[in-house]
């Protein structure tokens, strides 16, 4: 007779955001549902991130999948208790080029989404406007021409929502989490894992980077390899509060809303002009601010099949560099510093598939794993 450590419905691989977010629809669906990990806790993507939902700057069918995610983001975040702020995101742009992109893009877009803002407005956003007129010569920020509220975007701690959610699911009837458990393949219904086997008629795969482990050949055909960045977290400078995500120039050349615009080769061809540093090290400059006040800041993109742990003092003097400049201040003290790594492919942005009967996979290989894990989780479950 053979012995089974869990039996459900659904059997969900790893607790980062994406297999979080595919246990919880099938729970709204009645099911029952096993979730396992390997480490004891979420330490990967989902929490080494911004916090940022960047729904705005997507397009076409991610810009789909990243609303349907937003409303599930405020309906967890109301029901596990977590901190997040409906705030938008605040671009700036400090160049004429930059400028084009974003006017091209909010008149693509319904009325109020994208809204322009000039100088003194984005600055008085980003929380640097005295009220008094700027002097280009005297403000550190003065390169500043305007910018672009972008409305339907949303803000979560990524350190707190993740573990919020996992718990609040915990509570939920018919789930089980089974934490220091690694997945070993299966099929026919039946799971392998390091602590016995799982019966589920259903079984998730959400890996992230780490699906060349489990399916290599999958990961082989769809070019799936590891994105790795550099981030750090700054001591904000005094009594500095900025509500919105922070976008700059940078982030114009890697959303696809932004780089979709007939403007975006212009500025791409004036960032290499005068800023090659940025484009080297693959940067996307912007930060958010956590409830104690600290920035996340970066980043930096650097892709391998296998990612070195070794971080560039170099590139992360770049980037701090670049948001003490938009910030006007001389120095920002450097408080923790860390490498995320995502799943990337050329080939598409994100990746459902079924290797075996029974199993699929469903990561995103792209950076927005925290703007449309909820609305994939709809679309793996649609897929059923």
């Amino acid at each position: 007779m053979n012995h089974y450590i869990a039996e459900s419905d659904v059997l969900v691989v790893g607790a980062g955001i994406a297999g979080l977010a595919h246990a919880s629809a099938a729970v709204a669906r009645g099911l029952s549902v096993t979730i396992i990990d390997r480490d004891s806790r979420a330490v990967g993507a989902s929490v080494r991130n911004f916090g940022h939902c960047c729904v705005t700057a997507q397009s076409g069918e991610l810009l789909e999948l990243a609303l349907v995610a937003r409303e599930k983001w405020i309906e967890h975040s109301a029901a596990a208790g977590f901190f997040s702020v409906q705030s938008g995101a605040l671009t700036l742009a400090r160049s004429a080029a930059e400028l084009a992109v974003i006017e091209e893009l909010a008149a693509s877009r319904e009325p109020g989404q994208v809204r322009l803002l000039g100088a003194r407005e984005a600055r008085a956003e980003l929380g640097t406007d005295t009220g008094a007129d700027v002097d280009a010569d005297a403000a550190a920020d003065a390169s500043i021409l305007g910018g672009a509220l972008l409305r339907d975007d949303l803000r979560v701690d990524p350190r707190e929502a993740v573990g919020s959610i996992a718990a609040w699911l915990a509570s939920q009837p018919g789930v089980k989490f089974l934490w220091r458990t690694s997945y070993q393949g299966g099929d026919g219904g039946i799971a392998r894992t390091t602590r016995g086997d799982i019966r589920a008629e259903r079984t998730i795969v959400c890996v992230g980077h780490d699906l060349d482990y489990l399916f290599p050949e999958l990961a082989a055909e769809h070019e799936v390899e590891r994105c790795g960045l550099q981030m750090l977290r700054v001591e904000a400078p005094a009594g500095f509060q900025v509500r919105p995500a922070v976008l700059t120039g940078t982030s114009m050349l890697r959303y696809p809303a932004f780089t979709e615009t007939s403007a975006a080769d212009a500025l791409r061809a004036e960032t290499r002009q005068k800023r090659p540093d940025l484009l080297d090290i693959g940067a996307n400059v912007m930060f958010t601010q956590r409830p104690d006040g600290s920035l996340i800041v970066g980043d930096s993109h650097r892709y391998g099949a296998t990612m070195d742990p070794f971080q560039s003092e170099a590139t992360s003097e770049i980037l701090l560099a670049e948001i003490e400049r938009i910030l006007g201040v001389a120095e920002l003290r450097i408080i923790e510093r860390w490498q995320g790594i995502y799943a990337s492919s050329p080939q598409h942005p994100y990746l459902i598939a079924e290797p075996v009967p029974g199993v699929t996979t469903a990561i995103v290989t792209s950076g927005v794993g925290m703007t449309i894990s909820f609305g994939l989780a709809e679309k793996t479950f649609a897929s059923f």
